[in-house]
């Protein structure tokens, strides 16, 4: 007997061996006593840290190298196997060249290159990276991006400066902190009514996406709005269809700029008519089952839909949509 699907692996920046510690925020004495043998994570402007050529593992560095204390903008991002990882800012030292490497949605990207090693971004190649590593880079990468937009006070717009080691800020006029946000979207695959799991998938591209990439649909959650709500509502407003059966799979960190993507599962009606946002949706199309396995096999090649009209390029291998499709096909 069909049962309803799951997802069949943990989505690529869910995974983390790192023990936060946030006790130690406050213990700066004992964070502090831990440095000369700490490892660090560098990001660069663009948010890309080194790993060794054909590594599945970050290339950190000796915390000592950077001086007998951690520097002001030193951000603690935990410990594994009694070491503390930290995150500072960094780039390429000396001469760096390029190389051209698979990224998001398999677009070929030029990364730098020095040292043997390449600065990679997070999600072109977060699925390449071991469990602490990616946990690692996605802690640094949301911290990082928090704290750019974090620099004056929400309250009364005074300068801030990073208290508890990269996890608070506080204004320099009246004391307040503010903790780094998380901003929580919804993302659903939609099947039809089909038996248990459906025959078809709902799919979609964005005008900004490059041609022939669909995903399912996502949404940012409103004011005084339940998770099941919001995806109630962005299905309507995206492609003008209604869904029941709301049924959440699995969340993922999605730190661009700071979001937790939250993973649900709804049915539709195959027949009701497709109305794609203007502005927001190009295009909208239900999707056979062996078609998206095709797709999977295929792995970065445009594949045919049906009609001809339009081909099938799947999301990143580092975007839980990715592992939502993929444990749908295999349903």
């Amino acid at each position: 007997m069909s049962v309803p699907f799951e997802l069949g692996a943990l989505p690529t920046l869910s995974r983390s061996t790192v023990d936060r510690q946030e006790t130690l925020r406050t213990d700066p004495e004992r964070l502090v006593s831990s440095w000369s043998q700490a490892r660090v994570v560098l990001l660069d402007d663009t948010g890309r840290t080194p790993v060794a050529e054909g590594s599945s593992a970050l290339a950190t560095r000796k915390a000592i190298d950077f001086g007998t204390e951690p520097p002001a903008d030193a951000v603690f991002l935990g410990e594994w196997e009694d070491t503390a990882y930290w995150s500072l800012p960094g780039c390429p030292e000396g001469d760096a060249d390029t190389v051209r490497m698979a990224g998001s949605w398999g677009v070929v990207e030029e990364v730098p290159r020095a040292d043997g090693e390449v600065w990679v971004e997070l999600r072109g190649y977060g699925d390449r990276l071991d469990d602490t590593s990616a946990g690692l880079f996605t802690t640094a990468q949301a911290l990082r991006n928090w704290r750019r937009q974090s620099r004056f006070c929400t309250r009364d717009g005074s300068p801030t400066h990073l208290v508890q080691f990269g996890w608070a800020s506080r204004c320099e006029a009246k004391g307040h902190e503010e903790y780094p946000r998380t901003d929580p979207a919804v993302i659903c695959l939609v099947h039809d009514t089909d038996g248990v799991n459906g025959s078809h998938v709902l799919l979609a591209r964005q005008p900004i996406w490059p041609p022939d990439r669909y995903s399912v649909l996502a949404g940012f959650v409103e004011a005084g709005e339940s998770l099941e709500g919001c995806v109630v509502r962005e299905i309507r407003e995206e492609v003008g269809v209604d869904v029941t059966d709301v049924r959440y799979l699995g969340s993922q960190p999605w730190p661009f700029p700071r979001s937790i993507m939250l993973g649900f599962t709804a049915r539709a009606d195959r027949d009701a008519p497709l109305v794609p946002a203007d502005g927001e949706i190009e295009e909208a199309l239900w999707v056979s089952r062996e078609e998206v396995r095709t797709a999977f096999r295929n792995l970065g090649t445009a594949t045919p839909i049906a009609g001809g009209a339009s081909n099938l390029l799947l999301p990143g291998n580092s975007s839980i949509a990715r592992v939502m499709l993929k444990a749908w096909a295999e349903a």
